[in-house]
C-alpha cells in the first residue's frame, strides 16, 4: 500500500509508503524530509521540537537507558487523552532509535493499564540522508496490538498523520 505512489514535484510533499510484508504484529513506515539528518534526530529528541508535532508535553531522557513521557491531550472528535511513556533501547546519534513504547489511556489524570486500554509496542527509528540533503526516515512498530486489523489501520493513520506534521515542522 503507497500512500503517495507518484514521485513530488518540488513543493508537494514527498511520498510516504506502508510496508505490507511484515508480520501481522508490525507496520513499517517510511518517508523522505527534506531536512538534514541532524535536524531530523533532534524533532525526535529534543522536548521543545517534540511539543511541535507530536505531544502536548514531553518530558525526556535521551540517552540510551534513558525515559521518556508524551502527554496527548484529546480533542473534540477524540476527547481520550493518552499518555505515553517507556524508555530509549537504543540510541545512535543522527542514526537510530529504538524505544519501548507503552500508550495508556488517562482518566483523572493517571494513566491506566486496565481492560485492556494500554497498548505496548517496540519503536524503531531509521533516519538515513539522502542526496541533496534530505532525511529518509523509516518507522517499524511492532507489538501484539497489531494482531487485528483495526489497531493496525488506526496505527498506520496516527504515525502518517504525526510523520506529515513533523515534515510540515522541518520543510
Amino acid at each position: 500500500m503507497t500512500f503517495d505512489s507518484n514521485a513530488p514535484d518540488k513543493g508537494q510533499a514527498e511520498a510516504m509508503t506502508f510496508d505490507p510484508t511484515g508480520s501481522e504484529s508490525q507496520i513499517t513506515l517510511t518517508r523522505t524530509i527534506a531536512a538534514p539528518v541532524e535536524d531530523v534526530f533532534a524533532a525526535w529528541t529534543d522536548p521543545a521540537l517534540l511539543e511541535q508535532w507530536q505531544a502536548d508535553e514531553v518530558e525526556t531522557e535521551p540517552f540510551e537507558g534513558g525515559e521518556y513521557r508524551y502527554f496527548m491531550a484529546g480533542d473534540a472528535d477524540d476527547p481520550t487523552d493518552l499518555v505515553v511513556t517507556g524508555r530509549y533501547i537504543e540510541f545512535v546519534e543522527n542514526e537510530r532509535l529504538v524505544m519501548s513504547w507503552v500508550a495508556s489511556v488517562v482518566g483523572d489524570g493517571e494513566s491506566s493499564a486496565e481492560d485492556g486500554e494500554s497498548q505496548i509496542f517496540v519503536l524503531e527509528i531509521d533516519f538515513r540522508e539522502v542526496a541533496g540533503g534530505g532525511t529518509s526516515i523509516t518507522i517499524v512498530e511492532r507489538g501484539l496490538a497489531h494482531a487485528d486489523a483495526e489497531s493496525r489501520i488506526f496505527s498506520i493513520e496516527a504515525w502518517s498523520q504525526a510523520i506529515e506534521h513533523l515534515a510540515e515542522l522541518m520543510e
